[in-house]
């Protein structure tokens, strides 16, 4: 079984802000694997279905960003799954708009969402896409996390979604370490 989960924020409120990256990804996504968030389980919207013969579980978490822990937790639980399984996908406010990266484990980073899945888990070590969203020093952080992409991102982003969505589709039938190599730029 596979587990992905994009982190953001519900609501219209946050919708296509740079915190929701990770759902954008999500979305993009789940139309690949053929999938729709149709019901809320976890704490989250969650879809599930066979893809490429594999069971894979798709989680957006309602629980706001800095809570993203209790979702993933929650879930593997439920069906007795390690962090092995689970690939993480989200912003970062330290890669240019349009730019994705590949990891297998690390800190946080300042992150309070992946700070949450790790408090959550006692686990640094999952493997995960973490997707550009740029910064504004003149901006404070929170409030730039919570702004929409400016016009002129648009594309750069979607790119990085696309990216990114691919990404986690091909990490459903091969190893994180191949789909690094693919995905990986300099």
């Amino acid at each position: 079984m596979k587990i992905i989960i994009g982190l953001g924020n519900p609501g219209k409120d946050y919708e296509n802000t740079r915190h929701n990256a990770g759902f954008m990804v999500m979305d993009a996504l789940a139309k690949k694997c053929n999938l729709e968030f149709n019901k809320e389980k976890f704490s989250a919207y969650f879809a599930k279905g066979k893809v490429k013969g594999e069971d894979v579980i798709l989680l957006k978490p309602v629980t706001f960003m800095n809570n993203s822990g209790f979702s993933l937790r929650q879930c593997l639980d439920f069906y007795k799954e390690t962090m092995e399984n689970v690939l993480v996908i989200y912003d970062d406010k330290d890669l240019p708009v349009g730019k994705i990266r590949l990891r297998q484990q690390g800190s946080a980073g300042g992150h309070k969402g992946i700070k949450s899945i790790m408090e959550c888990t006692f686990n640094q070590d999952f493997n995960r896409i973490r997707v550009g969203i740029g910064k504004d020093e003149r901006i404070p952080i929170i409030q730039w996390v919570l702004s929409k992409f400016r016009q002129e991102e648009m594309d750069d982003l979607n790119q990085a979604i696309e990216q990114a969505s691919m990404a986690a589709y091909n990490a459903i039938d091969h190893s994180f370490d191949w789909v690094m190599n693919r995905y990986s730029k300099k």
